[in-house]
């Protein structure tokens, strides 16, 4: 039997180019990028903002439509949106996979996902999860060079990967590092933390002067106080009691172990909090209707816009393009809506033929219904270029002739 692994089965037999350069970009003659981050995501707070907004994002909706003579409609049974949609490849569902790309673009800044071709076809997505990338040249054709954490190194042309970046400012290639404006904040928080956990643990302990009546050899005073703490300052002793006699005097000394107070680390968490442009409400998911509008408009329409415009330029190719064939990445903004809303939105668009049943029952969360694509018009409205006539009879062609 062949030996089969996760390696083989990403990149199948692809071969690497026999020779390659570092690709020269304008500010760096070694581009690279290093997916080191001095262990942001094992903070709570950083791994809080980042499910949050993975979370959410993982559940736009990707759809293939095609767009002629300004009319823009779904491409149905589309290979592509299957891929996209539904199951990206053999070991993630899509919400695992866009799960996972946010996920990276948001801890490192940089997220690349591998597009598998076979015969020409689209046949899977992978998201790729690196130690450090290089970027080089061969034949004057840029390619990507992933070292793994396995010691396994892959080349591939970078027109074959989604590429999504953000904090994209002094790098020519890729997303500026997330390490650098968020060590500080996390380096006071984890401080903070341990200090009050060694308050907690020095608090629990007992501390004082044990003072001996009488002249003791040094070696005897010790082997009293060591007799003493063994005795009363270990864990068998629960009863929190001791017994001296008239040669010992045992003086308690307090201890009152300084931490930052509650508003001293919120402001800490706040700098956490802007970096990823989120809020305590929208980590909890306690937020209203104005405060995740407010939440989609900064943090997930700007990944959803990525997404679109980089799935559309690497899965299609410029004929395609031409074609009118795009990817589209969406959301139904309304189900976060009150109750309130989604009647008013409805008792509004409705008549206006701009929602059919269907789409007004998905606002509700209901299920579709035979027929249910149709729209409906009221009659009090009407083409403006035909209301002299309806009005008063009159028509503005044979009035002007």
């Amino acid at each position: 039997m062949e030996f089969r692994n996760m390696f083989k089965n990403i990149f199948g037999g692809k071969t690497e180019p026999p020779v390659k350069v570092y690709y020269k970009t304008i500010n760096d003659y070694c581009p690279t990028f290093s997916n080191f981050n001095g262990g942001l995501y094992d903070s709570i707070i950083v791994r809080a903002c980042v499910d949050a907004i993975a979370r959410n994002g993982a559940k736009l909706k990707p759809r293939h439509i095609r767009s002629v003579d300004n009319k823009t409609q779904p491409v149905t049974q589309s290979n592509i949106e299957y891929l996209l949609a539904v199951r990206p490849n053999i070991y993630m569902n899509a919400y695992d996979a866009w799960y996972k790309v946010i996920s990276q673009l948001e801890t490192h800044n940089n997220a690349f996902v591998y597009l598998r071709w076979e015969k020409g076809k689209l046949a899977g997505l992978y998201p790729i999860n690196f130690s450090s990338v290089e970027m080089v040249e061969y034949l004057g054709e840029l390619y990507v060079k992933f070292n793994f954490l396995t010691g396994f190194k892959m080349t591939v042309p970078y027109a074959e990967l989604i590429h999504l970046r953000r904090h994209f400012n002094e790098n020519d290639i890729f997303g500026d590092d997330a390490e650098t404006p968020l060590k500080p904040a996390l380096k006071v928080i984890r401080t903070a933390s341990e200090g009050i956990i060694n308050s907690i643990y020095s608090s629990s302990r007992l501390r004082g002067l044990l003072k001996i009546t009488g002249a003791l050899r040094p070696e005897d005073l010790k082997k009293q106080r060591d007799q003493f703490v063994s005795d009363y300052l270990n864990i068998n002793n629960d009863g929190g009691i001791g017994a001296l006699d008239t040669k010992m005097e045992f003086t308690p000394i307090k201890i009152e172990p300084q931490t930052a107070d509650s508003d001293q680390l919120s402001d800490v968490r706040d700098d956490v909090y802007r970096y990823f442009s989120v809020s305590e409400k929208i980590i909890n998911s306690s937020y209203n209707e104005d405060e995740w509008n407010a939440f989609y408009e900064s943090v997930i329409e700007p990944i959803a816009i990525q997404l679109s415009l980089e799935c559309t330029a690497k899965i299609f190719t410029e004929r395609e393009i031409g074609f009118g064939n795009n990817i589209i990445f969406e959301a139904n903004r309304l189900q976060y809506a009150s109750a309130k809303t989604k009647i008013s939105l409805i008792k509004e668009l409705m008549p206006l033929g701009i929602l059919t049943f269907n789409e007004g029952r998905e606002i509700f969360n209901m299920a579709s219904v035979p027929d249910g694509d149709k729209r409906i018009v009221s009659l009090n409205y009407i083409d403006a270029s035909k209301a002299n006539k309806y009005q008063v009879g009159e028509d503005d062609n044979k009035k002007q002739d």
